[in-house]
């Protein structure tokens, strides 16, 4: 399970089923890797959900993105709590 912290307002960025002008959230970007990488090295999986992130603008560490990785290359579900600042 990953936690992260951010602003009320950059909520919509992570989540899918946001209104904002923002483009894709990470949770959709998350989904979508999901449904095309599973059993693909999480090394292979970490730069493009860094690239999500960066693009939502959210702070995930390397750590984070490795377990979220891991869980699209083995298919398991991952948790992520999120604390609104």
């Amino acid at each position: 399970m990953g936690n992260i912290s951010i602003d009320k307002t950059a909520l919509a960025r992570l989540l899918a089923d946001s209104s904002g002008s923002h483009g894709t959230s990470y949770q959709q970007a998350f989904v979508e890797l999901a449904a095309t990488h599973r059993g693909q090295p999480p090394a292979r999986i970490v730069p493009l959900l860094r690239a999500a992130a960066d693009r939502a603008l959210l702070g995930f560490t390397a750590a984070d993105l490795g377990e979220q990785a891991e869980a699209i290359s083995t298919g398991r579900p991952y948790e992520l709590r999120i604390s609104l600042t």
